[in-house]
């Protein structure tokens, strides 16, 4: 279901911190980080799976974990959150130098989202509008790529983005370092949806998944639904 579900503000812990970070003290803040991903990349070689939907599976399903990730508000600017999230992701026309944003449905099944986005991304990859598909759902999360280039800083300046309290992710290119193959993560967060210790746990948590991929790549790679 894509339910937004209303929270229970007599209960719900964070409601002061909300209420600070969205009215005293409108926030957000960015951290990057390097995950080892060494054993991902590993394991992927003659698999039958890519590496950026891999990457975004990982992301989506940690997020879908936790509530103050998929925090949004309802009409009326009251906090709620989305029963689930699925992943807005970016595709290149390398013809126009122009991208284009693209949402496919998350499943917990790697495999079958790994398909789905696999599909997408190759249904659009010539697209020169910026929202092919006609707009995007409610409920996605921002994650996009940069193959061309590794870095150790990246952040975002949204006009207004005080208002947005979804997650943005930005991915860069490997960099090898010794024996281990690194991946730039950026993470933007709205202060009053998650502090610290969830920026923190997001990226831990993802590490976690880089880490036993053996976990999640057991299953046949499924072949994309024809249209």
């Amino acid at each position: 279901m894509n339910t937004l579900r209303p929270l229970d503000l007599e209960t719900w812990p964070r409601r002061g911190h909300f209420e600070h970070y969205t009215k005293r003290n409108p926030c957000t803040y960015s951290m990057t980080v390097e995950l080892d991903a060494t054993a991902l990349r590993s394991a992927l070689r003659g698999s039958g799976r890519t590496t950026y939907p891999a990457h975004v599976w990982t992301l989506a399903t940690v997020i879908n974990r936790h509530d103050e990730l998929r925090l949004d508000r309802t009409a009326d600017g009251s906090p709620a959150v989305w029963d689930v999230l699925h992943p807005a992701f970016t595709t290149f026309n390398a013809a126009t130098e122009t991208f284009a944003c693209v949402c496919a449905e998350y499943d917990a099944d790697f495999a079958v989202f790994h398909a789905r986005m696999v599909e997408t991304a190759g249904r659009y990859r010539d697209a020169i509008e910026l929202f092919p598909q006609g707009g995007l759902p409610e409920n996605t999360f921002d994650v996009s790529s940069l193959p061309w280039t590794s870095f150790t800083g990246f952040n975002l300046n949204i006009e207004g983005g005080e208002g947005h309290l979804r997650p943005i992710l930005t991915l860069g290119r490997y960099v090898e370092r010794g024996d281990r193959t690194l991946l730039p993560l950026a993470v933007q967060l709205n202060h009053a949806a998650a502090d610290g210790l969830h920026a923190a746990r997001l990226v831990n948590e993802v590490q976690a998944l880089f880490d036993h991929p053996e976990r999640w790549l057991t299953k046949p790679p499924v072949e994309p639904a024809t249209r």
